[in-house]
C-alpha cells in the first residue's frame, strides 16, 4: 500500500522503547523485541496488501491480537455525506461493516477526529460524548482507545480498540496503535482517488485527486506507462580494480555511448523544442564531459577502485554540490547528474533494458523521470508526465513546458508500482492527478482538455505579433536562460532578446575556473544567436548557496553570506577575466548588456564599474575593437530598493529579481516546507517595493525590467503594466501567455487594477482581485482550466 514511511516506524519505535511493558506479552519491562517485531511484521503485511479492503482486515486482526484487546475496528470519514462509516472490524458483528454510520462529529469517534489525537479511556460508557450503537453489540465494552488516521493534516478515519473490562491502555500500546494508524493513511488516500473506496461503500463518494506541484500547464488524459532507472548507483559496492587501464577504458567507452544517446534524443526532439529548451541537452553534454566527472572518476580508478565504484563516488560528490544549493534551478541539476551517472552505469554493466511499449496518449509516470526517458517517447503519443519527485525547476518540468505536455511533479502519494496501465488524468495547472477517474470526472476533464486545446491554438496565432496593449503600449518580452543551443528551431524569434543570461552553470560543472577563451566562446554563441536583439549577460552569481567544487565556501547562513558581486569584488581576477571574455564576445555584434547581481551598496557598483572600465581599456590596448555596453544592476536586496535612485544615477538600467527580493522582504525561504506558504510575490510589501524601484529609476530616466518568476505569471501582468515596467523577462513557456494578456487589456485598465490592489492588505486579496480581472477579459484559462 502507499503512504508507508520509515519515519513512522522509527517514531513508533522510539515511543515503544519508552513504554513499561511488551504488547501482547507477559515479558518483563526490559523485553521490547517481540513488540518491535510485531510492529514491523504488521507494517510489512499492510505494505504488501493488494487493496485497501485487505489492508484494513490485516490491521484489525493483527492489532487486536498484538494488544490483547477484545475488539479492533476502523471507521473512515465520509466528508461529503458527513458521517463516520465502519469499514472493518474484528470482534464486532460482521454485518455491521458498511452499515453502521455515525453523524460526522458525533460520539467518541467524532471526538478523536476533531482533536486529531489519540483518546484513551478506561470507561468509555461514562464519557459525555459516548454514543451507544446497538447494531454492533459494543454496549458491553468499557475500555476505549481511538487513534486518528491522518494524511496531510486531514483526519481520514479512526482506528479503535475496545475492551470488555475497564482498561487504560499503556503509553507503549498507544504509540503502537498510532504508528499503525499512520500506515493506513496513504492507502486510504489512494483508494479514494482510484475509486476503490467508492466500490466498498453502498452509494460511493466523489473521487479525490492526488496533490502535487504544477510543472507544465494543460490537461492530459491517457494511460499510465511507468518508467524506472535501469541501474542503481547506490547498490554498487567498492571493488578493487584488477586492471586500472581496462577499467578506465570501459568508463570512457560508456561515456561515449551516453554522448551518442544524447545526440540521438536531441535530434528526435529538436522539432518540438525552442532554442532555450534544446539547450538542456547542451547542459547534459557539458556535465557529461566536465572535468569533475571524467577526471574525478579516472582518478578514483587509478587509486584502485573499479569503474562502477569510482563512478558512484564521483556522482555522489558532484550531485552533493548541487543538492546543497539554495537556488531552485541549480539544485534540481543534482537529479541530472544522477541521471547521467545511471546512464553511464547502464553501459558499464551492459544492461539491455526491454523496450518500453508506449501506447497512444501515454502518461509517463516515475519516481524520478529523466529528460532522456521523455525524449524516448514519440511526441505524438505523449499526453502527460507525472513524477513523485522534482519541481517545476527540474529538467523534466522545463522540457514538459517546452514541449507543451501537461506535467505534475512531487505527487508523493502516487504508488508508482500500482498504476501501470491505469487511466490517469493530469491537471498541469494545479498539479493534480486522478487515478482511474469515474465517468463524471473524466467527462469534465475531457471538456477542459478541449477548452485547453482551443486556448493553445489561440495562443499560437499570436506568434510574431507584438506584445502591445490595446492602447498602443509596447512591452518587450525577453527570455531567461542559462545555456543556448547552436540549433535555431522555430519559436526563438518570439522573444525580443535575452533579458537574463545566467553564467553560473559552465563554472559549476568544471574542476577549475574556465579561462577567458572558453568563456568567450559560450558568450559569443548566445550573442550571435540573438543578434541584433539585445542579450543581457549577468556576471557570475555564486556564493554560499551556489559553491563551486574547486572554490569551497562553508557558511552558516548562505542567504546573507559571501555571494554574488561580493565574491567577484573580493576576487577581482575572477571578475576581470569574465568581463574581458564578455566584452570580446560582443565585438562586431553590439547587442550586449552587462548585469551586476546582488548589489546592496552604491560602493559595490562604483568598484565594479571601475573594473569594467579597466578591462575595456586593457582590451583596447591589446588591439581588440571592444565597446563599453550598457550596464545595469539587479535589484534583489531590500537595501537596493531604498537606494534605487542613487543606483540609477550610476548605471544604464535596473533589473528586478523578484524571487530573491520577495524572499528577503518576507524573510521566507521558499524552499523550506515549513514556511514556503508564506512566500508570495503578491504580498503588499513586494508591490510597494516595486513601485519605489520604478520611482527611483524614473528620476534619472532609467528603464526597469522584471526578470523573476513574477514576470512570467499572467496574473502579475496587470500589476507590472500598471506600474509602468518597461520590459519583462521569462521562460520560453510563458511568452505567449503573457503576450495574450498584454494584447487583451489597456494600460489604463491595468492602472485601475493596480490602484485597487494597492488597497489590499494581504496577498490572498490581491490574488483574488487579479484572477477576477483576468476572468473579466475571458483569460482565466491561462492560469486554471475551464475558465
Amino acid at each position: 500500500m502507499t503512504g508507508l514511511a520509515a519515519d513512522h516506524l522509527e517514531r513508533g519505535s522510539v515511543g515503544l522503547e519508552s513504554g513499561a511493558s511488551v504488547v501482547g506479552s507477559s515479558a518483563a519491562p526490559g523485553q521490547r523485541l517481540p513488540m518491535l517485531e510485531s510492529l514491523r511484521r504488521i507494517v510489512q503485511e499492510v505494505n504488501n496488501a493488494p487493496d485497501l479492503e485487505r489492508a484494513l482486515t490485516i490491521i484489525v486482526q493483527r492489532v487486536k491480537h498484538a494488544v490483547g484487546a477484545d475488539v479492533c475496528s476502523v471507521y473512515l470519514n465520509d466528508f461529503d455525506n458527513r458521517r463516520h462509516v465502519l469499514h472493518a472490524t474484528d470482534g464486532l458483528r460482521a454485518r455491521a461493516v458498511g452499515r453502521v454510520r455515525l453523524e460526522l462529529g458525533r460520539g467518541l469517534i467524532g471526538l478523536v477526529s476533531e482533536r486529531a489525537e489519540p483518546i484513551n479511556l478506561d470507561d468509555a460508557v461514562s464519557h459525555p460524548r459516548y454514543q451507544r450503537i446497538t447494531d454492533t453489540g459494543e454496549e458491553h465494552y468499557h475500555g476505549f482507545l481511538g487513534a486518528p488516521i491522518i494524511q496531510n493534516r486531514k483526519v481520514l478515519g479512526v482506528l479503535v480498540l475496545r475492551q470488555r473490562e475497564k482498561r487504560h491502555f499503556g503509553d507503549d500500546e498507544v504509540t503502537f496503535v498510532v504508528t499503525l494508524a499512520s500506515q493506513l493513511a496513504g492507502a486510504i488516500t489512494f483508494a479514494r482517488t482510484n475509486g476503490e473506496l467508492a466500490r466498498l461503500q453502498d452509494d460511493g463518494i466523489p473521487q479525490r485527486f492526488l496533490p502535487g506541484l504544477p510543472a507544465s500547464p494543460g490537461i492530459g488524459i491517457g494511460t499510465a506507462v511507468v518508467v524506472y532507472p535501469p541501474a542503481d548507483l547506490n547498490a554498487v559496492p567498492d571493488r578493487r580494480a584488477e586492471n586500472a587501464d581496462n577499467e578506465a577504458k570501459d568508463f570512457l567507452g560508456a561515456v561515449e555511448h551516453v554522448a551518442e544517446d544524447l545526440d540521438r534524443f536531441a535530434a528526435r526532439t529538436q522539432a518540438h523544442l525552442s532554442a532555450e529548451d534544446m539547450a538542456l541537452f547542451d547542459a547534459w553534454r557539458l556535465m557529461l564531459e566536465s572535468d569533475t566527472l571524467i577526471d574525478g572518476t579516472l582518478s578514483r580508478i587509478r587509486a584502485g577502485n573499479w569503474a562502477p565504484g569510482a563512478l558512484r563516488e564521483t556522482i555522489a560528490e558532484h550531485a552533493k554540490v548541487f543538492d546543497d544549493m539554495d537556488d531552485a534551478y541549480l539544485r534540481e541539476r543534482a537529479s541530472d547528474v544522477r541521471d547521467l551517472g545511471r546512464c553511464i552505469l547502464t553501459h558499464l554493466q551492459k544492461l539491455a533494458a526491454a523496450p518500453i511499449q508506449y501506447v497512444p496518449n501515454t502518461i509517463l509516470v516515475g519516481d524520478e523521470i529523466s529528460a532522456m526517458q521523455i525524449a524516448d517517447v514519440p511526441r505524438e503519443m505523449l499526453a502527460g508526465i507525472v513524477s513523485t519527485t522534482g519541481s517545476g525547476s527540474s529538467h523534466v518540468g522545463i522540457l514538459a513546458r517546452g514541449m507543451g505536455v501537461p506535467a505534475a511533479m512531487a505527487v508523493a502519494d502516487l504508488p508508482v508500482g500500482r498504476v501501470e496501465g491505469r487511466e490517469l488524468v493530469v491537471d498541469g495547472y494545479r498539479g493534480r492527478v486522478y487515478v482511474a477517474p469515474g465517468p463524471a470526472v473524466r467527462a469534465e476533464y475531457q471538456r477542459l482538455a478541449e477548452d485547453d486545446a482551443a486556448l493553445t491554438n489561440e495562443l499560437q496565432a499570436l506568434r510574431h505579433l507584438p506584445a502591445e496593449t490595446t492602447d498602443g503600449y509596447l512591452v518587450p518580452l525577453y527570455l531567461n536562460t542559462g545555456l543556448v543551443s547552436e540549433a535555431r528551431p522555430l519559436g526563438i524569434e518570439e522573444s525580443a532578446g535575452v533579458g537574463l543570461y545566467r553564467t553560473e552553470l559552465p563554472f559549476i560543472v568544471r574542476d577549475t575556473f574556465p579561462g577567458e577563451a572558453a568563456q568567450m566562446s559560450n558568450y559569443r554563441r548566445v550573442l550571435e544567436l540573438f543578434a541584433p536583439r539585445p542579450v543581457t549577460i549577468r556576471t557570475l552569481d555564486i556564493g554560499g548557496d551556489k559553491p563551486l567544487p574547486y572554490f569551497p565556501m562553508h557558511e552558516a547562513n548562505p542567504f546573507l553570506g559571501w555571494r554574488g558581486i561580493r565574491i567577484t569584488l573580493d576576487q577581482p581576477e575572477i571578475f576581470l577575466t569574465q568581463v574581458r571574455a564578455i566584452l570580446r564576445a560582443s565585438i562586431g555584434l553590439d547587442n550586449l548588456q552587462i548585469l551586476l547581481p546582488m548589489i546592496s551598496t552604491v560602493g559595490e557598483v562604483d568598484e565594479a564599474l571601475l573594473l569594467i572600465h579597466r578591462a575595456n581599456e586593457e582590451l583596447l590596448e591589446e588591439g581588440y575593437q571592444v565597446k563599453l555596453p550598457p550596464i545595469g544592476v539587479m535589484i534583489e536586496v531590500p537595501a537596493a530598493v531604498y537606494q534605487c535612485e542613487a543606483l540609477a544615477r550610476r548605471v544604464d538600467f535596473l533589473s528586478v529579481g523578484t524571487n530573491d527580493l520577495t524572499q528577503y522582504l518576507l524573510a521566507v525561504d521558499r524552499n523550506n516546507a515549513h514556511v514556503a506558504k508564506l512566500y508570495d510575490e503578491f504580498h503588499p510589501a513586494v508591490l510597494r517595493a516595486l513601485l519605489q524601484i520604478l520611482a527611483g529609476a524614473r528620476v534619472h530616466g532609467r528603464e526597469v525590467s522584471v526578470c523573476g518568476e513574477m514576470a512570467g505569471d499572467p496574473l502579475a501582468t496587470f500589476l507590472l503594466l500598471g506600474m509602468g515596467v518597461h520590459s519583462l523577462s521569462m521562460g520560453a513557456g510563458s511568452l505567449l501567455r503573457v503576450k495574450r494578456v498584454i494584447r487583451s487589456i489597456s494600460r489604463a485598465r491595468a492602472r485601475e487594477v493596480l490602484k485597487v490592489a494597492l488597497q489590499c492588505e494581504d496577498a490572498a486579496s490581491v490574488r483574488r482581485l487579479l484572477l477576477d480581472a483576468l476572468e473579466a477579459v475571458g483569460l482565466g484559462g491561462l492560469v486554471r482550466p475551464g475558465k
